[in-house]
C-alpha cells in the first residue's frame, strides 16, 4: 500500500483553482476525513437528542447543498450548475438512495431512548459493511472480484453476526437499530453501485449539490409523513443539539467531503480507502469517551472482525474498483465511489 503520491499532481477544488498535491497536504486531508467523518456518528446522536431525526438530516443536507451551490456559482459563473435532464434524474436517484435511504436510516437508528437507540460506535461498525455489500452487488451483475475479496466479504459478515448476536446482557446491541443501519448500508451501497453506471453530472461537486438537494427534499417529506414536526418547537432544542447540527453541516458535509473529493484525485486509492476502517475505530473511541457508550468484549471482537474484512477487501481490490462511501456523511461526489470520481 502506497503511503503518499509518488509525485505532485494538479487538481481543482470547488472554486476551480488548481491545487498541487504534496505529502503534507495529502496526509492533512486524510486526517480530516479520518477524524471528521469518524466523529459524525456521535454528532448525529447528539443532534437527535432534542431534534426530529429526519428533519435534522434534511436541514443538514439542504444547508450544505446551498453553501456548495453558492460557492460554485460565485467562483465558476452562471453555468456552473448546468446539467441535462438525464444527469439531473440520475443525481436525484443516487441522492435518494444515499441520503434519504442511507443516512436517513442511520439517523433513525441512533434516535430514541436508551436501550432502543443504537450507540454511535456500533452504527459506525455496521456502516463499515458498505464495501462488502458493493462487492456482492458487483458479483450479482456479472463482475468477478478476486478470491481474496470474497474472503474479506465473508470475514466481514462473520464480524457482523458476532456484533449483533444477542448476548442477553444490559449492554446488548439493540437488534432493531442494528437491522435499520444494515438496511441503510444496503441503500447506500445500491446508490454507490448505480452511480458508476448512470449518466451522472461530470463534475462531482455539481453532482453532489443535486444529490444533497434531492436527499433533503425526500427527508423532509418523510419527516412530515412521520409526524415529526407536529408540535415541534425549535425553542425546545438544546444548545448541544444545535451545535451538533452545525458541526455536521460544516465538518461532515463540507470540510471532510471536500477533502475526500480532493484525495480521490491526488492520492492512491489504496490510501484513500483506508478511511473505511479507520472511521469506525474513531467513532467507537469517541462514543466511549464522550458519551459513555459501552464497549464490550463482543463489540470489540465483532468490530475487529468487520474492520479486518473491510481492510482485506480494500487492500486486494484493483484501483478504481472499490466503492467505500458511507451513509452517515454528506455526499459522495457522484456517489463518492472512487470509480465514479475518475470520470
Amino acid at each position: 500500500m502506497a503511503s503518499t503520491p509518488s509525485r505532485p499532481s494538479p487538481a481543482a477544488d470547488p472554486s476551480g483553482r488548481a491545487v498541487t498535491a504534496t505529502p503534507t497536504l495529502v496526509w492533512t486531508a486524510l486526517l480530516l476525513v479520518y477524524l471528521l467523518w469518524g466523529s459524525t456518528y456521535l454528532g448525529i446522536r447528539i443532534a437527535v437528542e432534542t431534534m426530529p431525526p429526519l428533519a435534522s438530516a434534511a436541514a443538514r443536507f439542504a444547508a450544505a447543498a446551498l453553501v456548495l451551490a453558492l460557492v460554485l456559482r460565485i467562483r465558476r459563473g452562471a453555468g456552473a450548475l448546468r446539467v441535462d435532464r438525464r444527469q439531473l434524474a440520475s443525481a436525484g436517484l443516487v441522492g435518494l438512495l444515499l441520503l434519504a435511504g442511507g443516512n436517513g436510516l442511520v439517523v433513525l437508528a441512533e434516535s430514541g431512548p436508551p436501550g432502543v437507540a443504537l450507540p454511535s460506535g456500533i452504527a459506525a461498525l455496521l456502516v463499515a459493511t458498505v464495501p462488502l455489500l458493493v462487492v456482492l452487488l458487483r458479483s450479482a451483475t456479472g463482475d468477478r472480484p478476486r478470491i481474496w475479496t470474497f474472503a474479506g466479504v465473508s470475514l466481514g459478515f462473520v464480524g457482523l453476526v458476532l456484533l449483533v448476536l444477542p448476548s442477553g446482557g444490559a449492554d446488548a446491541v439493540p437488534l432493531g437499530g442494528a437491522l435499520t443501519v444494515v438496511a441503510g448500508a444496503a441503500s447506500w451501497s445500491i446508490g454507490s453501485f448505480l452511480s458508476g453506471r448512470l449518466r451522472m453530472p461530470a463534475d462531482p461537486f455539481v453532482a453532489t449539490v443535486y444529490e444533497m438537494a434531492a436527499g433533503a427534499v425526500a427527508l423532509i417529506v418523510l419527516s412530515v409523513g412521520r409526524g415529526e414536526l407536529r408540535g415541534f418547537d425549535p425553542a425546545e432544542v438544546s444548545g448541544r443539539s444545535w451545535l451538533a447540527l452545525g458541526y455536521l453541516m460544516v465538518a461532515g458535509s463540507l470540510v471532510a467531503f471536500t477533502a475526500y473529493v480532493w484525495l480521490l484525485h491526488n492520492a492512491p486509492l489504496s490510501l484513500v480507502s483506508t478511511y473505511a476502517y479507520v472511521n469506525p475505530a474513531v467513532a467507537v473511541a469517541l462514543g466511549a469517551v464522550l458519551a459513555a457508550e459501552p464497549v464490550t468484549a463482543q463489540v470489540l471482537l465483532g468490530g475487529a472482525v468487520i474492520v479486518a474484512g473491510v481492510a482485506l477487501v480494500v487492500s486486494t481490490e484493483r484501483p478504481g474498483r472499490g466503492a467505500t462511501s458511507r451513509p452517515d456523511t454528506a455526499p459522495s461526489a457522484a456517489g463518492a465511489t472512487p470509480e465514479t470520481s475518475r470520470r
